[in-house]
Parts: structure tokens; C-alpha cells; sequence
């Protein structure tokens, strides 16, 4: 599951782009994105703002009233609405972090998750609908079930790309089965999750205040490096 997510690492998303060869302008800090909003999609080549609800091409008009915002890895061959995307219209959604939720003391506590860089790279879908003048540029987030480790946190998670990752998921000349190891639930790397102020439930609340730590952060380590022989 992934609902609200932040981008406010700059240095880190020139980082990808520069790595990924996006010659594309930087967007402005945001805080609390939820999904409708257009946010930036990366594809080969370029990145785009993209409607953060995929609408199918074949759509009679735009809605809201199913929540193709995520994608479940697992049923991506099977739903009239993902099955062309995943076959051709791969992309990647950078993000600083993201926000889940998980019951603390009978109430609802947001956590913010991070990676080193700050910068995590999440495999997105893609769709253009040409009842809109012009074209509407959708996407939806793909996500798995989640890792151990981030149990505690939610069930499901974004699929978490690493750099090398990035590079087969945007090669839409080349096919991914739904049980590639890019979808498994592991962690490919180290993340650092910590609490943040409750206001951030409600999506219109943009202030970075309210993204300040209001407790110890908790590290999840990803794969431990083998020694050398």
C-alpha cells in the first residue's frame, strides 16, 4: 500500500536522473502527495507530470470510483486495467519517502519511510486517455506484499526498485513475468522509518513541520553484503 508520499531530497532525484540519462527539470519540494495529484513519472528517455490514479485508455470518462491509485504485482496479468501497462508501459515514480500508517495506542501513527539517498525509486504503470484535450497522463504504483521486516508497518509495501532495477523495469522491449525477483516482498536495501505528527492524515495539511520526527527512527536492514573470498 502507498498513499501519500514526499519529494524533498532534490540532490538524491538528480542523483536517479542523471543515473537513469532523464534529462528532465526538477520539481518543486512537496509534502503529503496523495493520490489524484499529478506527480512526476520517469520514462525512458523523460519524466512527466502524471495523474496519480491510472485511467485506462479504454475508460468512458475519468473516476475515481475504483482505487487503481496501487497496483497488486501479483493480479498485474490478470486486471483489464494493467495487464497492457505492465506488458509496455512501465515507469518509475521517484519519491524522498513515503507514509504509512500502522495502530499505536488505539490510534492511527503515520511513519515516514526512507533510504540512504533519500531517494526511492518505486515501479509505477502507465496509461494515456485521449478523451481529454489534451491527452490525460496516468499512472497507478506497484505494490507487494510486504517484506518481514515491514510488517509491522503494513501488510503490503511499493515495489522498491534498486538502481539496476530501474534500468530492466523501463526497458519495455523486454518482457517481466509477475514472479520476477523485483516484485518479491524483500528488502533491497536498508530503510529508516520514524513518526511523524498525526495531522498528516489529512491530505490538504502540506506544512514540513508536520514531517519532523516526533520520535526514535528504527532501521530495517536490507541484504547483508557477502564477504569477499
Amino acid at each position: 500500500m502507498c498513499g501519500r508520499f514526499n519529494i524533498t531530497n532534490l540532490p538524491g532525484l538528480q542523483d536517479l536522473l542523471n543515473y537513469l540519462g532523464i534529462d528532465a527539470p526538477l520539481p518543486e519540494p512537496r509534502y503529503n502527495i496523495a493520490p489524484t495529484e499529478e506527480i512526476l513519472l520517469l520514462r525512458p528517455g523523460h519524466g512527466d507530470m502524471a495523474r496519480w490514479w491510472l485511467v485506462p485508455s479504454w475508460a468512458k470518462e475519468v473516476s475515481s470510483k475504483y482505487s487503481i491509485f496501487n497496483a497488486r504485482a501479483e493480479t498485474l496479468t490478470k486486471s483489464p486495467a494493467f495487464r497492457v501497462p505492465f506488458r509496455q508501459q512501465r515507469g518509475i515514480v521517484p519519491m524522498s519517502n513515503f507514509i504509512e500508517w500502522r495502530m499505536e495506542g488505539g490510534q492511527k501513527q503515520p511513519w515516514v519511510i526512507t533510504n540512504q539517498e533519500q531517494c526511492i525509486a518505486v515501479a509505477a504503470l502507465w496509461d494515456v486517455w485521449e478523451g481529454a484535450n489534451p491527452p490525460l497522463l496516468s499512472c497507478t504504483l506497484v505494490t507487494t506484499e510486504a517484506a518481514d521486516a515491514f510488517r509491522p508497518w503494513h501488510k503490503r509495501m511499493p515495489v522498491l526498485l534498486t538502481r539496476e532495477e530501474c534500468l530492466r523495469w523501463m526497458d519495455n522491449e523486454q518482457t517481466i513475468a509477475v514472479d520476477d525477483t523485483m516484485l518479491a516482498p524483500v528488502l533491497k536495501f536498508d530503510l529508516e522509518l520514524f513518526p511523524v505528527n498525526r495531522a498528516v492524515g489529512n491530505s490538504t495539511r502540506k506544512d514540513p513541520v508536520l514531517f519532523e520526527p516526533t520520535g526514535p527512527p528504527v532501521k530495517l536492514q536490507g541484504p547483508v553484503a557477502k564477504p569477499k573470498a
